[in-house]
């Protein structure tokens, strides 16, 4: 499993409650980019229309040696999903006022695999509470690394 991508502010910005595998529809040119590593999930989320998930606003950047077929940066890209898990999915987010973020982006032999998470917003002193828990747990690591050297 190769990592191309990550979006590491989507868990500073939200609570991941899920994480789901999905695949994803793309085109030649879109595949050889993400193999480049030109890929931007900073973003981007997923939504679910006429009972199929859409990924908007994932860059994928133009292939360099692509021609006038080449893919446009932006688009909407299907993702690949069970229906009974999209509908699933499609109703948590209703009820709960949740949302699809893409957390990652990574190969599986030969397939592009995103990893989307179920996510709940943080407000800003939710991170704040949560900068400080991290905080504190590495001075207390640091305390316990120093106390333990001494003896």
């Amino acid at each position: 499993m190769k990592i191309i991508a990550r979006n590491r502010k989507a868990y500073h910005n939200y609570e991941v409650l899920e994480k789901i595998e999905t695949g994803i529809e793309l085109e030649g040119t879109e595949v050889k980019s993400i193999r480049a590593g030109k890929i931007n999930l900073l973003d981007s989320y997923a939504v679910c229309k006429n009972g199929e998930l859409f990924l908007n606003h994932m860059h994928i950047s133009p292939f360099e040696q692509g021609n006038r077929f080449n893919h446009e940066p932006y688009r909407m890209r299907k993702l690949l999903l069970h229906k009974k898990e999209i509908l699933r999915l499609a109703g948590e987010i209703e009820r709960k006022h949740l949302t699809l973020i893409p957390l990652s982006v990574y190969f599986k032999k030969q397939w592009v695999k995103i990893e989307i998470g179920l996510c709940r917003g943080r407000k800003k002193y939710d991170k704040r509470q949560k900068i400080a828990a991290n905080e504190s747990k590495k001075r207390l690591a640091n305390v316990m690394k120093y106390s333990s050297n001494r003896s």
